[in-house]
């Protein structure tokens, strides 16, 4: 097996556990901890979950950012110029390329709002109080735009290699 399918399969994991961790607390662990009580309880589980997938979820970015300028140099793309070509960014494989490289970096940016600044605040205030509910729906809308940018990604990655 050559370098660069290991650098792409782990590439994958990486994508998988990121991903798939967000998709998991969006459609499954919310929607539970939702309906935890006492308000406390459901806080300080939502505070332990989130910590714990904030440190998986930037060691898989890590592994991301990684093999992503692994599969890059691997492909030929940062040792050849071509990256500095107009004629590379106006194929198809340059489009989908820059929608990837923009949906990395809105969720690089949406996910560090979230980890850095909401989230813990949310975990600080009291769930009941109104800044405590505004903060926790700015947290639930950083998510959803962080899985949104995330389908968008998914959606280039096929493209890319899939050639199309």
């Amino acid at each position: 097996m050559s370098l660069y399918y290991i650098n792409v399969s782990v590439h994958l994991l990486a994508a998988f556990l990121w991903l798939g961790g967000m998709f998991f607390l969006a459609v499954v662990g919310a929607p539970v901890l939702r309906r935890v009580e006492p308000p406390t309880l459901r806080r300080e589980l939502f505070s332990r979950i989130g910590v714990q997938f904030r440190i998986v979820g930037w060691i898989a970015i890590s592994v991301l950012l990684l093999t992503g300028v692994g599969n890059l140099y691997l492909r030929g793309l940062l040792t050849s110029g071509v990256l500095g070509s107009a004629g590379f960014w106006s194929s198809s494989y340059g489009k989908a390329l820059a929608v990837k490289l923009v949906a990395v970096l809105v969720m690089l940016v949406v996910q560090a709002v979230h980890d850095f600044i909401y989230g813990p605040r949310s975990g600080r205030l009291d769930p009941a109080s109104p800044e405590g509910l505004r903060t926790r729906k700015i947290a639930a809308w950083l998510a959803r735009l962080n899985a949104l940018a995330g389908l968008v990604l998914v959606l280039a990655a096929v493209r890319l290699a899939r050639g199309l």
